[in-house]
């Protein structure tokens, strides 16, 4: 009995894909299917980045319906199609920008920036197109984190290119001003400040933008809250209970103003000595699982309390570019896919091929 293309959908049914734990009909991924005799053609799209994981899934795919009884030679096309997601209500989207998404931590020092610039660079692994947004105005310190020196140019005088690193597109306060240069401002020009540079910055084609945020809960988190079109928040901290309290209070803060809370990652979960490979939990165990738990958010991991991530960060190469085979560098490329995946599971916005309806006297 010849295999048909029922035959192969029914198939891929029974098929989960182990990034999203849906099967690939379900996870609407299957764009076509073409049976020849028993050769069979599978295009897949996924809906996240996932560059490093495509030959991984096409050999998981091709052996899954090679076992199908008549199945000839099986080839499997995978690409992949970033869209627009829901932001909060009465927020309009940025040109140029598909989704925002907020990085933030109730208090400082809890590695918030590091996880910000290494989400950001993990999400370029994967081949997506990204840009990160230094919204600390009083410390900002991705111009550091990425080697990044000079200042932004503007071709109208209104607006800003963007400055590059590793294929990454940046923008920062910090570009612009001496790094001696103390913020002496108060929350309003903060927060007029923050929003020209998302609006004045001319991004290019932005599948996401990360935004660091200022550490805290006060004003100026409040109202980037209400302005930004943000798609999701990930809450940053460490295993300590003083870390755990503030964490709890950005959660809280992102869920009153209506941006969902895409997962919660901890920093310094584990010491591991590197003489002589003691492992130690120097800041607690198992805080940000309990506090998942507590608001049922999902974890998206832990990264180790390792000197080679500060230096690496320091000296303007972060992890996932400074060791893009070792262990953390895959541990962050896991949490952007995470990210990813919860972005693509929301409803997706339409608002930009809605057409502008303009009223005139006339």
């Amino acid at each position: 009995m010849a295999i048909t293309e029922a035959d192969v959908q029914a198939s891929l049914h029974t098929l989960t894909d182990p990034n999203t734990g849906k099967d690939f009909v379900t996870g609407k991924t299957v764009k076509k299917i073409h049976v020849d005799g028993g050769a069979i053609t599978v295009d897949i799209q996924l809906g996240y980045p996932a560059k490093t994981q495509h030959e991984i899934l096409k050999k998981l795919i091709a052996k899954h319906l090679a076992a199908l009884p008549g199945a000839g030679r099986v080839t499997v096309n995978m690409t992949q199609k970033i869209t627009s997601h829901a932001v909060q209500r009465g927020v309009k989207l940025i040109p140029a920008v598909k989704n925002i998404i907020a990085v933030a931590s109730g208090k400082g020092g809890v590695g918030k920036s590091t996880t910000a610039v290494n989400l950001a660079l993990a999400l370029v692994a994967e081949g997506a197109s990204v840009g990160v947004l230094d919204a600390d105005i009083y410390g900002p310190s991705q111009p550091t984190m990425l080697g990044i020196t000079g200042r932004p140019e503007s071709t109208d005088g209104k607006t800003l290119e963007p400055l590059e690193a590793y294929g990454l597109q940046a923008m920062s306060i910090g570009f612009l001003i001496d790094p001696d240069t103390p913020m002496v401002w108060r929350g309003p020009m903060v927060t007029q400040a923050l929003e020209q540079l998302l609006k004045d910055t001319n991004w290019r084609d932005l599948d996401y933008l990360i935004v660091d945020m200022p550490p805290g809960t006060g004003d100026i988190q409040l109202t980037l809250s209400q302005k930004v079109p943000v798609t999701g928040a990930v809450i940053v901290t460490t295993p300590q209970d003083i870390a755990l309290l503030d964490a709890r209070k950005g959660l809280k803060m992102f869920e009153k103003v209506g941006v969902p809370i895409i997962g919660i990652v901890e920093n310094m979960s584990i010491h591991v000595c590197s003489s002589c490979g003691h492992a130690e939990h120097i800041f607690g165990e198992g805080g940000a699982a309990k506090m998942c738990a507590d608001y049922k958010v999902p974890f998206l991991g832990g990264l180790p309390l390792d000197i080679h991530i500060r230096e690496q960060t320091d000296s303007g190469r972060p992890t996932v570019v400074a060791d893009p085979d070792g262990r953390i560098a895959e541990i962050y490329r896991g949490i952007a896919r995470r990210v990813a995946i919860f972005v693509a599971q929301k409803a997706e916005d339409f608002s930009s091929k809605f057409p502008s309806i303009v009223i005139q006297n006339t």
